[in-house]
């Protein structure tokens, strides 16, 4: 993939947020400061990035796709109520797609965990957690 100025706006912004926004929502940002970048061509460079696995794409709760640009292994949880997304370390199961090969006689390339729940600010507003 050839680098543009575009690319790198998206890529550049998607890095500065501590989320996982959909494309729209990273639109608005991009938006917010570079006006002359329409929407088509935020996912035209989301769909290209991902496709070169420089960003992820994760499958939100509501249908949409959101964006994550670390690429390094993690999983991710899902709050069911808010549909925030959460990055989990690796760490917690380093050994999981070797034990995985193991079992099944597979070579792994991909790995794809999504944990689904309540996150704590869901919880503490449905008073779900016992103190």
């Amino acid at each position: 993939m050839r680098n543009t100025k575009q690319k790198d706006i998206v890529l550049n912004t998607l890095r500065s947020l501590n989320s996982h926004p959909s494309a729209d929502e990273l639109y608005k940002y991009i938006h917010e400061e570079h006006a002359e970048i329409g929407v088509a061509t935020v996912y035209r460079n989301l769909n290209k990035l991902a496709g070169n696995g420089e960003i992820r794409k994760i499958n939100g709760l509501d249908g949409s796709s959101h964006y994550d640009w670390n690429v390094e292994p993690h999983y991710h949880f899902i709050c069911n109520c808010c549909g925030k997304i959460h990055d989990i370390t690796y760490a917690i199961a380093p050994d999981l797609i070797a034990r995985a090969e193991c079992v099944t006689d597979c070579k792994i390339l991909a790995l794809e965990i999504t944990f689904r729940g309540l996150c704590k600010e869901c919880q503490e507003k449905h008073n779900l957690i016992k103190i």
